[in-house]
């Protein structure tokens, strides 16, 4: 498991945004190691991390996340992205949904849509803050955005401090081009 140069950019700009965290429902997909879920929970947020229900060992890395960080009331659940589950089912309406560089692969894009358009079913008004790294310019998210009534904004790492060379005391970030997207419904769908 490895803290991926997304995850300290997220981890940032939660950071950066941590006066409106306290009190709001945070749900991290693809968490792995779950830097900007454990970041979200210090600053206030209720949080719920989650990682694929077919791999116990990274459910596992998200549990010991929590406990190294001394936060035994931030939950782990097992979501698979595309399938409908019973944890799926149980999550309660989120305001934020964090995703560090899970738009990786892109055979994946359209099941982790699928999940986050179920969840924005639940509250409309919930946002994806989302970071990933430039891997390609062969593909582009938005247009499976389109297709699924969502819209993005392109947030610049300059205005919440993650433009520097090393953040969070780490030179992870500034040999990779990471963007920042907040994605949420298109306008004429609420």
């Amino acid at each position: 498991m490895y803290v991926w140069p997304c995850a300290v950019v997220l981890a940032q700009y939660l950071w950066f945004h941590r006066g409106s965290l306290p009190g709001k429902a945070v749900l991290e997909i693809g968490a792995g190691v779950s830097l900007p879920g454990i970041m979200a929970a210090k600053c206030g947020a209720e949080v719920i991390l989650s990682d694929s229900s077919e791999l116990p060992h990274c459910l596992e890395i998200c549990r010991q996340s929590c406990q190294m960080n001394n936060l035994p009331q931030v939950h782990v659940v097992g979501l698979t992205w595309g399938h409908v589950s019973r944890d799926l089912l149980a999550l309660p309406p989120q305001d934020i949904i964090l995703a560090s560089d899970v738009f990786f692969e892109p055979e994946d894009f359209e099941d982790i849509l699928t999940t986050v358009y179920f969840l924005m079913q639940k509250n409309p008004k919930v946002q994806l803050w989302s970071t990933y790294q430039v891997r390609s310019a062969d593909w582009s998210l938005e247009a499976l955005l389109y297709k699924w009534d969502m819209k993005c904004v392109h947030i610049p790492l300059q205005s919440f401090g993650a433009d520097k060379e090393d953040i969070a005391e780490s030179a992870l970030p500034g040999r990779h081009t990471v963007e920042m997207l907040v994605i949420s419904f298109a306008k004429d769908c609420l």
